[in-house]
């Protein structure tokens, strides 16, 4: 019964949260596929990366342009990971820092390209890496 009773309160916050931000027109974006690149290793072996990344709009009318900037918001995320070395792809504040430069960059790249902030937040949904 205990678990039944966290999933419940689990479920309320988010049902919770979603009725808050009802009236505003947040959207998300999911790039696909997911991204994968290598990052920096000290060993012989390469290490890669698997993300899945999940874009949240400010608008959800700008899917579509986010839709159409996706080559370029994918190219600067592979970028970014890939410089990035091995302790900081492994640890958990060293995924939020790489976040946080995605998060960044992608905000900068298309306020520069729609001279608008499309984007509120990035999000890493799936983090694997080897």
């Amino acid at each position: 019964m205990k678990i039944f009773g966290k999933i419940f309160a689990l479920f309320f916050l988010v049902f919770a949260s979603h009725q808050s931000l009802a009236n505003d027109s947040f959207g998300y974006y999911g790039m696909e596929p997911d991204i994968i690149t290598n990052y920096i290793t000290t060993r012989k072996k390469p290490g890669y990366v698997r993300i899945t990344v999940e874009l949240m709009l400010k608008n959800a009318d700008n899917i579509e342009v986010v839709e159409h900037h996706a080559p370029m918001l994918r190219d600067a995320i592979i970028n970014i990971v890939g410089k990035e070395p091995e302790e900081k792809v492994k640890s958990l504040t060293g995924r939020e820092e790489i976040r946080k430069k995605c998060a960044e960059k992608i905000k900068l790249l298309l306020k520069k390209e729609t001279k608008d902030e499309v984007i509120h937040d990035l999000l890493f949904t799936k983090y694997l890496y080897h």
